[in-house]
């Protein structure tokens, strides 16, 4: 059997037990979309967020690339995040790691990887902020796994410095941010105690100014 016949076939075996559960199914989806979970994940394929979490279609919002990383100039994500704050109102925003993360790995390391290079740059810059600490750790793995707990902190936090995200809170809307790790070998889920619901813990310096817009708007 060839890859296309293998895939169109398990999406009718697919098609048939969904029907079998709910004859409704797809008329229900076909109504449209309210998911309460924007994902920010890894694209690594082991890490499916509907999967993991247990949800199904409609209930997550998905974007995936290499080590989960929220890049401002990344018109992708933040088209992205932009829909699902100011379209779909997600009340929630989850950044998930998982650790054994190949991206991040990659960053702790010096081969020369082409493209990827300007990508996983952004996490040796996460490294070189708490390279102090990092280095302290002899232990190899409990390096790097600590490296991608830091790295989903700091997408937490580098969501919540967008105007995307201030501009949906200063209007009052409920939205927070969690920041996740997956343990592929338990299978279960880590919440990083993280999440941000306000500016609260922004530096000022990160923080927008809206005073003014309303001013010109009143």
């Amino acid at each position: 059997m060839s890859f296309t016949s293998d895939i169109f076939e398990k999406n009718k075996k697919w098609l048939e037990e969904r029907l079998h559960e709910d004859e409704h199914y797809f008329d229900s989806l076909a109504q449209g979309q309210k998911p309460e979970i924007l994902w920010i994940g890894c694209a690594d394929s082991r890490v499916p967020s509907a999967t993991i979490t247990g949800t199904s279609p409609g209930e997550v919002f998905v974007h995936r690339n290499i080590a989960n990383l929220v890049v401002h100039t990344d018109l992708n994500l933040m088209s992205v995040l932009s829909y699902a704050v100011n379209q779909l109102k997600v009340p929630h925003i989850v950044v998930c790691g998982h650790y054994g993360c190949g991206g991040v790995s990659a960053a702790m390391g010096k081969d020369d990887l082409g493209m990827l290079n300007r990508w996983i740059l952004n996490i040796r810059d996460v490294y070189r902020l708490h390279k102090e600490t990092l280095d302290q750790i002899r232990n190899q793995e409990d390096r790097l796994n600590l490296l991608i707990e830091l790295n989903v902190k700091e997408q937490v936090t580098n969501l919540a410095e967008t105007a995307i995200i201030q501009s949906a809170w200063d209007k009052g809307q409920s939205c927070t941010i969690h920041g996740w790790v997956y343990d592929m070998q338990s299978g279960l889920l880590k919440d990083l105690d993280c999440s941000m619901s306000d500016t609260s813990y922004l530096d000022e310096l990160y923080k927008f100014d809206f005073k003014h817009v309303k001013e010109e708007e009143g």
